[in-house]
């Protein structure tokens, strides 16, 4: 069952984002983008904007072309029509590496990290690869992250959810301008769920793009600062949490009242994005 659209949506004055500067070019600009696989429209016209010292959510259904975006922005699919700029820089042609050398890091709804690495030497492999110390900096990003008395234990032997705050904390190694986040808490508990969501609010509150797809969506309208709703790969919906929690077009796709589609509903006949 999906998250209720009526939790109050708070951050906490400590962690309040830093002013956006009028007139600088935003963090992150995703502007008219498209992909088709097949006949299949995976993403139709998107157009998305992340500021940095803001969480911007990204919610949808299942299937929506949340992750095909993600693709999209760091480089791992090539868009059919539109365009990706990092802080004012085209990269839509750019590879993977150069938009991570501008500032552009991710997690991944499947975990991508070396299994059988300890957490530590997982992040410290990011960390080599940023040029930047290595000597403590990995326990203290893992520290940051709550799994820092996990440091020197094999990847493969840690629960999902601690898993994930490693790849978290691998991501953060880089030093990250704009931070994509696919599906974070996924394998957390309750309270890893609430320390997750302080630091999301934090690492923005640094002057970051956090952007946000997960599916507990109390966490993402609780922690963003705008929220764009994809479904069927469209934008429907894009506004504040409460805007968004009052958009009938949000509830009825994201709650399962729309109407039958091409024979589906909006809980399914979503393409796998």
């Amino acid at each position: 069952m999906r998250s209720s659209w009526t939790t109050r949506w708070r951050v906490p004055p400590e962690h309040e984002s830093r002013p956006v500067v009028t007139g600088a070019a935003p963090a992150l600009e995703v502007d008219h983008v498209s992909v088709h696989f097949g006949g299949v429209a995976a993403l139709s016209d998107v157009t998305l904007r992340a500021e940095a010292g803001v969480v911007t959510g990204l919610i949808g259904p299942n299937g929506a072309g949340k992750t095909t975006l993600f693709n999209v922005i760091t480089g791992l699919q090539h868009p059919d029509r539109g365009s990706v700029h990092l802080g004012g820089t085209d990269v839509t042609h750019r590879r993977t590496h150069v938009r991570a050398r501008l500032g552009l890091a991710r997690t991944f709804q499947r975990l991508e990290l070396f299994s059988t690495l300890s957490a530590a030497d997982n992040v410290r492999v990011g960390l080599e690869a940023s040029g930047r110390a290595v000597a403590s900096t990995a326990v203290g990003l893992l520290e940051r992250v709550g799994v820092g008395d996990e440091a020197s234990v094999p990847v493969s032997s840690l629960p999902t959810g601690s898993a994930r705050l490693v790849e978290l904390a691998r991501a953060l190694s880089t030093d990250p301008r704009v931070l994509l986040l696919d599906e974070p808490c996924s394998g957390l508990d309750e309270r890893e769920t609430d320390a997750l969501s302080r630091l999301l609010t934090s690492l923005a509150a640094e002057g970051r793009a956090v952007v946000l797809v997960e599916h507990d969506t109390n966490l993402v309208l609780r922690v963003s600062g705008t929220v764009h709703v994809l479904d069927f790969g469209q934008v429907i919906a894009t506004g504040t949490p409460d805007e968004i929690r009052r958009d009938p077009a949000v509830q009825k796709a994201y709650l399962g009242h729309a109407p039958e589609r091409g024979g589906a509903g909006a809980g399914g006949g979503h393409p796998s994005t």
